[in-house]
Parts: C-alpha cells; sequence; structure tokens
C-alpha cells in the first residue's frame, strides 16, 4: 500500500544550519516527525551553500517519514552575493547601490533554471534583470 501524504511545509533555512528551533520546528513539529533526522539529512545536503537561504519543500507521510526537495537560493539573495551588498535600494528607480555584468547574471540564471517558470534563456534572463531593477542594482554590458 503507497504511503498517504499528511501535509506539507514550506520554509526557507541558512544553508547547513538547520537546528531543531524555528522555523524548522513549528513547522514540521505539529506532524510528529523526528526533527533530528530533518536536520542532519538537510544540513548534509546543503554543506555547501552555508549560510545562503535555502527554501524547502518538506511532504509528511502518514508513517511519520519524510521527503523533501531544496529549491535554489532566491534570486534577490544571488544578487546581493554577486553585487556585494547586504540590503537593495529603499529607492531603486533613484538611488543604484550595485551593478552585475551580463556574464554574473548568466550565472545566476544558470543557478536557478530549474525552478525558474520561463519558457528559454532569455526569458530567464530577463526575470533575473528585473529582479535586479528592482533592487536598485544596474546591469552591465
Amino acid at each position: 500500500m503507497a504511503k498517504q501524504v499528511v501535509g506539507q511545509a514550506k520554509f526557507q533555512v541558512p544553508g547547513g544550519q538547520a537546528t531543531p528551533a524555528p522555523p524548522v520546528g513549528t513547522s514540521l513539529g505539529r506532524f510528529g516527525i523526528n526533527l533530528g533526522q530533518f536536520v542532519q539529512q538537510f544540513n548534509d545536503r546543503t554543506r555547501e551553500a552555508a549560510g545562503m537561504a535555502i527554501p524547502v519543500v518538506v511532504t509528511v507521510y502518514n508513517d511519520r517519514s519524510f521527503d523533501f526537495i531544496t529549491k535554489s537560493p532566491p534570486a534577490a539573495a544571488l544578487l546581493k552575493k554577486v553585487a556585494g551588498l547586504a540590503k537593495g535600494s529603499g529607492v531603486p528607480n533613484k538611488d543604484k547601490v550595485g551593478k552585475v555584468t551580463r556574464a554574473q547574471l548568466d550565472e545566476i540564471v544558470r543557478l536557478k533554471a530549474a525552478d525558474l517558470n520561463a519558457r528559454d534563456g532569455e526569458h530567464a534572463r530577463r526575470m533575473i534583470e528585473g529582479t535586479a531593477r528592482s533592487m536598485g542594482i544596474t546591469v552591465e554590458g
């Protein structure tokens, strides 16, 4: 007999730094799964993205087992990292706070390709350019 899905939880955790404290504990505690087991598996899978916020979707089954899918970091976080910024501009249409090159933008598109709902590479690049523009980051090249 197939496992029956009891619920799903979506949240973001810094890569390689998950703990049973919130947001993990508050999101998964109600399902009664082994939080220590989830934390260990998540940290092992995301160790290379240390500190970067990683979105995760956890599916919990009726026998208290679980599966989880990690997504790529948010485009805004990747853009801030590449541009060397702490945060985006408060007034992005007036105050430009950083610059990224077309090559850096293409690298971000390559990382996020699986998670974007774009029809092709050009469309995906335009989506990331729009995120950069809304953060006050100029795209050069």
